[in-house]
């Protein structure tokens, strides 16, 4: 029992020693750990860039590289202001000007939590509206990317407001502002911005979050769809002192989102909503714990029912979009023609569901293919017909359409058909599969057929196609 009793103690005093030296190190650890700071400054411009470093200006593909200067002859307050030379459309430099505004160096940034705008004044050589103007983008990972768009410019000096979704996402913010416009009427200008920087206005008030533009949606899906909810409307809106509502473009990573169903979908925080199982799921969000108006209902009907696969001769066939053929080159899926009020989304990239590929496109009202950029267009002279392969996601009501229209030589005394393909040609959430003779199109030559529209008009809003291609019968 001795020994028992002494090695018992000597276990206590051995327990005791260690539980002191963790708490000591415990006690250092709080009393001298030093956690990662970043500066508070508001200001980005003030007579120069304030607080960026050397290597801050990131222009934008295609954009004019030197459309960003420092203006000592113009301000607003001061001695110098931040110059913007937009370009001709045909500027060889560039057709558009755009870039962001970076912190120089890997792990800097900027704490912004205790403001609640970005701020600037702004003037113009006329009146122009400026494409878009915001901040959080750092072509890293983006996360908290916000923009005002179409922001009229007149030639007097006034202030300007972006209000911040939820300040307190921004602990370390590196995309201090970022801007990107066009020319007007193919016409360049010049706009400038001084005192830029942000602010705690205290005054936005009413908060509208919006997710799918407020409005609730309902769709048929299929286990394996990936749904990317950044590409669907995403919205903050507050109440400005003057008394106008100013709706920002807000990224995911400002919204929590939330499924009804985490055994049907599930969404991520870059909201991205992944189909896992059969059955109804419904997709929400807020924004710092303010439900955001619209949703997401999906009714997954299982596994996806995949197009006929098909059997023609290669040697008779030219594919845009099929697993059964090797297809030619495409500039893109969809064009994204949102300044001519394309409002369909999908397409970039195409969705792999079952054993292969197929594009999804939602809110169709109309969407290009193209093939005339940067790759050549397709010479479909000795073809004979159109196939594609339509299954409409929703009911097929009388005087619903789909309209297909080619487009040869575009831009260069370009010519345009098309072929009406009505209600009763379609079928709801089935495959049909359209074999429409070239020369319904009505063209003159379809040596370089550079565009392939899907038009509906808002009719028929969601549809997968599959199958796209040229033959010779």
């Amino acid at each position: 029992m001795k020994n028992i009793k002494l090695t018992y103690t000597k276990m206590t005093i051995l327990l005791g020693c260690i539980f002191i030296t963790i708490a000591s190190c415990e006690r250092e650890l709080s009393d001298e750990a030093v956690f990662a700071t970043f500066p508070t400054a508001p200001e980005v411009f003030n007579d120069s860039p304030v607080g960026l470093g050397t290597d801050f200006y990131f222009p934008y593909i295609n954009s004019k590289a030197t459309a960003w200067s420092v203006d000592e002859k113009e301000s607003y307050e001061g001695s110098a202001s931040m110059r913007f030379d937009v370009p001709n459309a045909n500027d060889p430099e560039g057709s558009f000007a755009g870039a962001i505004f970076r912190i120089d160096g890997e792990g800097s940034g900027r704490n912004l939590t205790d403001y609640d705008a970005l701020t600037f004044w702004a003037k113009a050589t006329q009146s122009v509206t400026i494409g878009e103007i915001g901040f959080g983008e750092d072509f890293g990972e983006n996360k908290y990317v916000v923009g005002r768009k179409a922001i009229d410019l007149t030639t007097a000096w006034k202030k300007y407001i972006i209000p911040i979704p939820d300040p307190s996402k921004l602990i370390q913010e590196r995309g201090l502002l970022r801007y990107s416009t066009g020319s007007l009427l193919g016409s360049g200008y010049t706009f400038w911005l001084d005192e830029v920087r942000y602010e705690k206005l205290g005054t936005l008030a009413q908060p509208k979050p919006k997710i799918l533009n407020g409005v609730d949606v309902e769709e048929t899906t299929f286990i394996g769809t990936q749904i990317n909810l950044s590409e669907r409307g995403l919205t903050q809106t507050f109440n400005l002192p003057n008394g106008v509502n100013q709706e920002v473009t807000a990224a995911p990573s400002y919204f929590t989102f939330e499924s009804s169903n985490p055994e049907v979908a599930i969404v991520n925080e870059l909201g991205v909503v992944t189909v896992l199982d059969a059955g109804s799921a419904t997709i929400t969000a807020t924004i710092a714990g303010v439900k955001a108006a619209g949703s997401l209902t999906l009714q997954s009907l299982g596994n996806f029912a995949e197009a006929p696969v098909p059997t023609r001769d290669p040697a008779n066939v030219i594919s845009i979009f099929s697993d059964a053929y090797t297809n030619v080159p495409v500039d893109y899926y969809n064009g994204f023609f949102t300044p001519d009020g394309q409002t369909t989304q999908g397409g970039e990239p195409p969705l792999t569901l079952g054993s292969g590929q197929v594009i999804n496109y939602t809110q169709l009202n109309f969407v290009g293919i193209g093939t005339f950029l940067n790759v050549s267009s397709i010479d479909a002279s000795q073809m004979t017909h159109l196939h594609v392969d339509i299954n409409v996601q929703e009911a097929v009501e009388s005087g619903d359409y789909i309209t297909l229209q080619l487009l040869n030589s575009v831009g260069n005394n370009e010519t345009s058909g098309s072929v009406r393909i009505t209600d009763n040609q379609l079928q709801s959430n089935q495959w049909v599969s359209l074999d429409v003779p070239l020369n319904d199109f009505g063209l003159a030559n379809r040596d370089k057929l550079g565009l392939l529209f899907f038009i509906s008009d808002n009719t028929i809003s969601n549809i997968y196609v599959d199958n796209i291609y040229y033959y010779k019968e």
